[in-house]
């Protein structure tokens, strides 16, 4: 007879946030596997619960989940939780729920607390549907193609960024994304939650203009309005000003003639070209 794995979410900030299920499995498991044993240890003594602890993080997971496999098929009860929020969830723990899932060991979801729907709950942008991207890829061509389905979709779209990435991402979210209506989250449910709406552009120029940027962000943009032409892709409008100038052109002449083909101000087309 084999244990069972629990995926128990934990709060995302405030502790009042768990839930008294989540409470009772976490004080029932034989063994908790988490990604810091730091972070995880100050929740449970919180709620003065003992239990053994090992990590599971990224760079130990393809063999902590055979590890733990083992233990479930001994009978063991094991909570998966993640440092904050829902396991899996842009979190690690995919591989020991396929393998336990394979196995025939019961997994079983206790839910919670999740900072993605947390931000689409309080960000008063559509949500009959939407898109998780996670975190976005830091650089080259992966980060190029989710800012091109980003641009594209027709849903409203849930991405997680870093505190020292997020200039950058609005950035790179006001080409994609044009002038959809964004709402930045951070710090949810403590003591300094923040919720940042407008463009990506203002809501960039509000951080930049304020102190040192701390707190992990849940950004949440909206749909595009309908009947709105999507934002220009920046390598194509790249291209094909490189491909006038290559055939003769000005620089200025040819920024000013993809201008007006994508019906875009000559200077997003100028902001383009600048960050070659």
């Amino acid at each position: 007879m084999s244990g069972t794995l629990y995926l128990v979410a934990t709060p995302i900030g405030n502790l009042e946030d768990i839930t008294y299920r989540a409470v009772r499995v976490l004080g029932e498991v034989d063994l908790i596997a988490c990604e810091d044993t730091r972070r995880t240890r100050k929740v449970l003594e919180h709620f003065d619960i003992l239990k053994p602890l090992v990590s599971y993080h990224e760079h130990n997971e393809a063999e902590r989940a055979v590890e733990l496999v083992e233990k479930l098929n001994q009978n063991n009860d094991i909570a998966l939780v993640s440092d904050a929020g829902t396991p899996l969830v842009s979190d690690p723990g995919y591989l020991i729920v396929k393998q336990a899932s394979e196995a025939g060991i019961p997994v079983v979801p206790v839910p919670g607390a999740s900072a993605a729907l947390s931000a689409l709950a309080a960000s008063g942008l559509p949500s009959d549907s939407f898109h998780f991207v996670g975190f976005l890829p830091v650089k080259g061509t992966r980060r190029r193609r989710i800012l091109e389905l980003i641009r594209t979709l027709e849903t409203t779209v849930i991405l997680y960024e870093a505190p020292h990435r997020i200039l950058r991402t609005l950035d790179d979210l006001r080409q994609a994304a044009g002038n959809r209506p964004i709402v930045a989250a951070r710090e949810m449910t403590k003591l300094h939650e923040e919720f940042l709406r407008g463009t990506a552009e203002s809501v960039k120029q509000e951080l930049a203009g304020g102190s040192t940027i701390k707190g992990e962000f849940t950004i949440v943009i909206g749909k595009p309005e309908r009947g709105a032409a999507p934002a220009a892709d920046p390598d194509v409008v790249r291209t094909e000003v490189e491909q006038r100038v290559a055939d003769g052109e000005s620089r200025m002449d040819a920024i000013k003639a993809v201008a007006q083909a994508h019906n875009l101000p000559k200077r997003e087309v100028y902001s383009i070209m600048e960050q070659e």
